[in-house]
């Protein structure tokens, strides 16, 4: 797997990856992580991955990073 870069946020380490003839878009927040998985046919390059990744879906990203922390804090309260 290669590093191709990374994007800056405030709130979460966003990374790009290549591998397997696949970008991986990697999501990190604390003990949280999400990854996305597309084929390198399905973009032109790098930067239009990069242009994909726009504030609309970060929110989306982050919303889901609340969500997966609600559902292991009911899980590891039982």
């Amino acid at each position: 797997m290669r590093v191709i870069g990374e994007l800056p946020n405030d709130f979460c380490k966003i990374s790009l990856f290549q591998w397997n003839e696949k970008y991986l878009v990697k999501f990190e927040l604390g003990l949280y992580e999400q990854t996305f998985k597309i084929d390198e046919y399905e973009v032109a390059d790098v930067e239009e991955l990069k242009s994909l990744i726009s504030e609309d879906f970060i929110k989306k990203v982050m919303q889901r990073f609340d969500d997966m922390h609600a559902d292991w804090g009911k899980v590891a309260l039982n």
